[in-house]
């Protein structure tokens, strides 16, 4: 018996439609489930294999102010991508991301192995996202 993977990742979130909104336009998020003004629970499917496929979750709280720095309290979600730098500059260049979230730097080559880059979403997580490359630095 073992662990294989993360099957979802639950965050959450003050407006719901604000958090949809950014969600349901990265690539990759596919709307699974809810998704609407007044749902207070939505999943959005990544993936394209069911061995491969994670889900991530949004449920709304509407008082979840008091968590003041939750990049202290819960970490951070990290997405694997075929190519950082294109998701950066897809999220860069859209204003509609530049409204609804903050850049935590650009790409880099990180000593482990990866290139990665972090947000901040519209509830203050920070998200990242990450590639495998080739060589360490």
């Amino acid at each position: 018996m073992k662990v294989e993977g993360i099957s979802a990742i639950t965050l959450f979130v003050k407006d719901m439609t604000k958090s949809c909104s950014f969600y349901s336009k990265l690539p990759g998020f596919k709307l699974k489930y809810g998704g609407g003004e007044n749902d207070t629970f939505t999943t959005f499917e990544m993936g394209s294999k069911p061995a491969n496929t994670t889900y991530l979750n949004l449920e709304l709280h509407m008082n979840i102010d008091h968590i003041e720095h939750k990049q202290e309290g819960c970490g951070r979600v990290i997405f694997y991508t075929d190519d950082v730098d294109r998701v950066y500059s897809y999220l860069y260049g859209n204003k509609i991301f530049t409204g609804l979230i903050s850049f935590s730097g650009t790409p880099v080559n990180a000593p482990w192995g990866e290139r990665y880059f972090h947000i901040i979403d519209p509830d203050g997580y920070v998200i990242s996202f990450a590639m495998p490359i080739n060589h360490k630095i």
